[in-house]
């Protein structure tokens, strides 16, 4: 009886994958157009959802690229835009959704007023959001949907879809949060202190409402008190933000005990902190049995400890400098930063001027008369580098990566192409200057063979009669 109960099982499901297959399945449009009407632009709009509810997007798409190449002032277009890259989303795959989010952006551009814009946006950020991969593994998907979320609650703070985008940003930084606290403690278990602490304190100042917040600021006190007494004001800072900001953490007692110990302040527990650790107390969800073993298989991430309530923090995530490395090294650019800038080669080393500045060399003080100076290899003078932009990083850190891209492949193209001027205005002095030498060297031999010809004539002849020189008297 068992065996019937479970082959009849098998029986429905695969009755009901291959009614799916064959588009007999029927998932309801969640944007049609109530009007009714008989206009053939709306005739084909109708036509067209019936089939992207029965699974057949392709004929779905054709439909609705028709109706907007006939009926280019149809009142339906919008509706249509949008129905195409509902076609894409609900096809699924990775090409399906790369064409979605393309019709999504273009819906966005050309009808940022209407309603659809904002779930335009959301579709956007949920393409990426079902995307994402585990903590351990590549982040691509989780940072995009991560800027897609904040984008719509950026640009429609008003709508809908905002709360519902602010707790899937709560989801995507429980994941790039965690991703951090497993590299900052596998540079703990290395011994590797400096970059453990490093790690936590960055991950504890972007995101301050992952779950594992509390652990990774004890884990940094942890790593500070191994570096030594150097930085023992920075292990106390760790433990007063247990103290304050985690007041129900399992780690708040024995951080006050390690503060009483060093005789530091304790302070007092906030009361929005912990009216949030109350919240995330009541409404926290335990994943069973079944979701811990199929979780060993799936690729999604696990985001049943993400955050319920709480602001999740709208900056860019920077990763900092150690408090191991010297004021001086960790800020070698005028702005106190870590950036690296691109610039031309100067001119303006006294070895690009052609002196010599060889110690202990000869006519290294002064060079020879009438010497002609060596071929400067300079750039030329009117590639000065300009003044550096004060807000050059502010700038940068407002960029998403393919602008930063685009930046730094002009910034190296104009550097290539002083560097190809640089060359040229070289070579043509070179030439210039082999050119003044053959000409010296010509007039040079010209004057020998004037010298010579005048040495070959013979002596002049005095003429007939003419007396002969007197020969001096000896004496």
């Amino acid at each position: 009886m068992f065996r019937n109960a479970i082959r009849s099982t098998a029986l429905v499901l695969a009755v009901a994958v291959l009614l799916g297959g064959c588009g007999i399945r029927r998932k309801k449009y969640s944007n049609p157009i109530t009007k009714d009407t008989q206009q053939p632009d709306k005739v084909l709009f109708d036509k067209a959802i019936n089939d992207i509810e029965h699974s057949r997007f392709e004929i779905a798409r054709l439909l609705l690229q028709n109706l907007i190449n006939t009926y280019d002032t149809s009142e339906y277009l919008a509706k249509a835009k949008l129905a195409i890259a509902d076609a894409w989303f609900r096809e699924g795959g990775s090409h399906g959704l790369a064409q979605a989010e393309a019709e999504y952006k273009d819906f966005i551009l050309f009808y940022p007023a209407m309603e659809e814009a904002a779930e335009a946006q959301e579709k956007v950020c949920d393409i990426h959001y079902k995307q994402m991969e585990k903590p351990d593994r590549d982040p691509m998907h989780a940072l995009r949907a991560e800027q897609e979320c904040k984008q719509l609650i950026l640009q429609f703070p008003n709508s809908k879809f905002a709360p519902l985008a602010q707790q899937k940003l709560r989801d995507i930084q429980e994941v790039l949060a965690d991703s951090e606290f497993r590299v900052g403690t596998l540079y703990q278990k290395k011994g590797s202190f400096p970059a453990a602490a490093n790690r936590f304190q960055a991950m504890v100042d972007q995101f301050p409402i992952y779950s594992k917040a509390d652990e990774a600021l004890w884990q940094m006190a942890e790593s500070y008190h191994r570096m030594g007494d150097k930085f023992e004001d920075r292990q106390v800072t760790a433990y007063q933000r247990i103290v304050k900001d985690y007041p129900l953490s399992i780690h708040a007692e024995d951080a006050r005990a390690q503060l009483e110990v060093m005789k530091r302040t304790v302070p007092e527990a906030d009361t929005v902190a912990m009216a949030r650790m109350k919240y995330e107390m009541e409404n926290h969800s335990r994943p069973g049995m079944v979701s811990h073993f199929w979780g060993l298989f799936r690729s999604r991430p696990d985001m049943s400890q993400a955050a319920k309530a709480g602001t999740p923090p709208m900056e860019g995530y920077r990763p900092t400098i150690p408090a191991s490395v010297p004021p001086p090294a960790a800020t070698p650019g005028a702005l106190g930063t870590n950036e690296v800038s691109i610039s031309n080669p100067g001119s303006d080393s006294e070895i690009d001027k052609g002196k010599e500045v060889r110690s202990g060399v000869p006519g290294a003080e002064a060079a020879p008369a009438g010497a002609t100076a060596p071929a400067t290899p300079a750039v030329a003078e009117n590639t000065a580098k300009p003044p550096a932009d004060p807000n050059a990083a502010v700038k940068q850190a407002s960029m998403t990566p393919a602008q930063q891209k685009k930046e730094y492949q002009k910034a190296l193209r104009q550097q290539q192409d002083a560097v190809k001027k640089s060359q040229s205005d070289r070579k043509k002095k070179e030439a210039q200057q082999a050119l003044a030498v053959k000409e010296q060297k010509k007039k040079s031999k010209a004057k020998q063979d004037e010298l010579k010809q005048e040495q070959k004539q013979p002596p002049p002849v005095a003429p007939p009669g003419a007396l002969a020189p007197t020969p001096p008297a000896k004496p």
